[in-house]
């Protein structure tokens, strides 16, 4: 599973933890997000802006 974080805040979307607040459960992978969704922390990026990082050990 991957983590794709926005360049602009600390957030960071994790396929393995998903995101419940934002309707994503857990193992929701990045492709089943919507394009058109914004980073929920600073509203300033969209998907397409999101950087794929490494994945935790």
């Amino acid at each position: 599973m991957s983590r794709f974080a926005c360049p602009v805040c600390d957030y960071v979307y994790d396929e393995t933890t998903g995101d419940p607040r934002e309707g994503f459960p857990a193992g929701t992978p990045w492709s089943e997000v919507p394009d058109d969704w914004c980073c929920p922390d600073c509203g300033v990026r969209e998907k397409i802006d999101f950087e794929c990082v490494e994945s935790p050990a």
